[in-house]
């Protein structure tokens, strides 16, 4: 009786809050209370979605580190108020007429404010300046196709032009099959417009988050001079189901996973998420030069 009353009281008062805020109410007698919890994908426990907010989207229980929008990484890792978009306006188009996809990446763009699966920038990390780009899965699973393959060498040449260091946040499913072959192009032009932005002398740290797998992998995100990764992520050309077809055997624990890569030297370090602003800033310090100054 007592959870009876609790419950119709409670139901008044989301009506009256529906009602408050000039919405419709539903033509059925009750309604559902926003969910205000979320389900760690790794550990099944309940978050809420303040405590996700605080915590950087990393789970308080396990660690889980949740993947997280371009925008949201440019604003947990620039400087406020030095955020200064490049190339913003370039995105796909369908060289192929492949059917369908200039109406999904028109839902894309509607649903994730995106142009692309990769925001690129200026800014200043912890006072030092810097070229930024960012990845987002969210934009057909962070592919790598023409517009994509672009902009990051349109920031390699910013970065190298401007004497600034680089820094790319990488997360891709791999080629954009849409484009067929001029996707697999790209591989070879953010390989080669990292290599001239290297020759020059600049400094490029690669941040590889979950998951960072295909051409991306093979190309601009093993090139880094210094390598970076977030907790648990997966990281590897294909995955490990596919290698475990391929040659017949089972893989290692952890295979692919950060952890086990930067013990087998792939990478320079594992850094979560709350860390990583600090320590790109002590690197960017450790390698700064008479043209980038602190500001």
């Amino acid at each position: 009786m007592l959870n009876e009353r609790f419950s119709d009281r409670r139901q008044r008062l989301l009506r009256l809050k529906v009602m408050r805020e000039g919405g419709r109410l539903p033509s059925s007698s009750r309604i559902d209370a926003p969910a205000i919890f979320e389900q760690c994908p790794a550990c099944g426990e309940a978050v809420s979605k303040r405590q996700w907010a605080d915590q950087l989207y990393v789970c308080p229980h396990c660690g889980h580190h949740r993947p997280i929008g371009a925008y949201q990484r440019l604003a947990l890792t620039l400087d406020s108020g030095t955020f200064q978009e490049l190339n913003d306006g370039m995105c796909a188009s369908n060289p192929l007429d492949f059917d369908g996809y200039d109406a999904k990446l028109e839902g894309l763009r509607r649903r994730t404010g995106l142009s692309e699966a990769v925001v690129t920038a200026k800014g200043r990390i912890g006072g030092w300046p810097a070229v930024v780009a960012v990845m987002d899965g969210r934009f057909l699973m962070g592919s790598m196709g023409v517009a994509v393959g672009e902009k990051v060498a349109l920031a390699a040449d910013t970065a190298r032009k401007a004497k600034l260091p680089l820094v790319i946040f990488c997360a891709s499913g791999g080629a954009r099959m849409q484009e067929g072959i001029l996707s697999l192009m790209q591989m070879a032009k953010t390989a080669e417009a990292i290599t001239r932005f290297q020759q020059a002398g600049g400094l490029y740290i690669a941040c590889l988050t979950h998951p960072t797998t295909g051409g991306v992998t093979a190309s601009f995100a093993s090139l880094g001079d210094i390598t970076l990764a977030e907790p648990k992520a997966l990281i590897g050309f294909a995955g490990p189901r596919v290698i475990e077809q391929t040659i017949g055997q089972k893989l290692p624990e952890g295979f692919q996973r950060s952890e086990y890569l930067e013990e087998h030297g792939f990478m320079d370090a594992v850094v979560p998420r709350g860390q990583m602003k600090s320590t790109l800033m002590q690197l960017l310090r450790l390698h700064a030069k008479g043209g980038a100054r602190r500001g």
